[in-house]
């Protein structure tokens, strides 16, 4: 398959931070700036200070953020607009975009800084070090959330961040079902304030259909890691009948949508409804008995496998591993429409996608999760702006 190193866009636009500075101390890489011979007006608007960007639904690749990396899986952003970035085996990593100077991108703006380890991680199969979420009061406690799969349990622990170097790991939800498959790790805080958790069954389909199991589930759950106060079955417990989702992303009307792996008949996008029975193991896809909520679309698994899920200018934007492309989905009024996919192929497995502060999409690839071929440069995370 064919791999897009350079040259890949027909002009490069501004590339945004709003990092005041980089992290001092351990393991850094440059940022590789991709580029063409081409030039391109910024299509980025200043907003209280900062570069914002405008989405027109058409993805081109810009930059590549970092490279070298060992199975990224887990990114949010701090408030100063750095990423933290988690791979698999159980590093945990800073990460800064490249800074704009004269409307370029510099040759020393971005940097990848290894703040800590995440001890106990058991990274076999599609378990270690997974989700990564910041705390939304992080001016306030300073806190960092994981999804940690270890050889006893999967389960959620929270970090303090003491300027550039991690604290020690405070379990707030264990006892997770693990395995080296199907281990679900997506971590997001919702426009409620409250912290939502995926996970898997772990190859283990009957405990996708047990309610009192946490496995095959999506949970919410309080800063402290006790089940949000509303939730429908007085448990962590938010919706249940799920294989193994990877994605969650909200939208701006607070619809809550979930990206899900099949087994051989079809992968699913699903608009997350609290107490809803989503069918695993009974139904997959579409149909079924009605009891049993129907998803929103569906993907043959060779054109998906679908992992991380942004939203992002009206889109969703999912990412493949096994179908290797970028799924752009529209959304509107709760409903779903018209995907679309792009780099189909280019790129190889594409893990995860979030939403920048300044409007654009951070996307990793997954070559070296054991599945992937590997390029030269894999793992990475690219730039795109959408």
């Amino acid at each position: 398959m064919s791999r897009r190193t350079s040259g890949v866009v027909a002009g490069l636009a501004l590339v945004a931070v709003a990092a005041a500075g980089c992290g001092q101390g351990g393991n850094r890489s440059d940022v590789d700036v991709m580029s063409s011979s081409a030039t391109a007006s910024p299509t980025g608007s200043v907003v209280d200070g900062k570069v914002v960007f405008t989405i027109d639904g058409v993805p081109d690749v810009v930059a590549t953020v970092a490279r070298g990396l060992d199975t990224p899986w887990g990114i949010d952003f701090l408030p100063d607009g750095r990423a933290i970035v988690t791979e698999r085996p159980g590093r945990v990593l800073l990460v800064t975009a490249p800074k704009v100077e004269g409307g370029k991108p510099t040759e020393t703006g971005g940097q990848v800084t290894e703040i800590g380890r995440i001890p106990g991680v058991a990274a076999s199969g599609e378990s270690g070090l997974l989700g990564v979420a910041v705390s939304p009061t992080f001016a306030s406690d300073a806190t960092l959330y994981f999804y940690v799969c270890t050889a006893k349990d999967n389960r959620v622990v929270r970090v303090k961040l003491d300027g550039d170097t991690l604290g020690a790991p405070e379990p707030i939800l264990t006892g997770i079902p693990t395995g080296q498959r199907h281990d679900g790790g997506r971590l997001a805080f919702g426009p409620d304030g409250f912290l939502y958790v995926t996970t898997g069954e772990t190859g283990d389909a009957q405990l996708a259909r047990d309610r009192k199991s946490l496995a095959g589930k999506i949970l919410r759950i309080t800063a402290d890691g006790k089940p949000a106060p509303d939730n429908p079955f007085g448990t962590a417990v938010w919706s249940w009948g799920h294989r193994n989702v990877e994605g969650l992303a909200f939208d701006p009307q607070g619809s809550l949508w979930a990206s899900e792996f099949g087994d051989s008949k079809a992968d699913e996008l699903n608009r997350i409804l609290p107490g809803q029975d989503y069918g695993w193991p009974v139904v997959e896809g579409k149909g079924g008995p009605k009891r049993y909520t129907q998803p929103d679309l569906t993907w043959a698994p060779d054109e998906a496998s679908p992992s991380g899920l942004a939203y992002a200018g009206g889109y969703l934007w999912m990412g493949a591993l096994r179908g290797e492309r970028l799924w752009r989905i529209k959304v509107a009024d709760g409903q779903v429409s018209d995907p679309t996919a792009y780099f189909e192929g280019e790129y190889g497995r594409l893990r995860t996608v979030v939403r920048a502060p300044d409007g654009r999409l951070w996307l990793t690839t997954s070559n070296r999760d054991g599945r992937g071929k590997p390029g030269a440069e894999d793992d990475r995370i690219l730039l795109i702006e959408p």
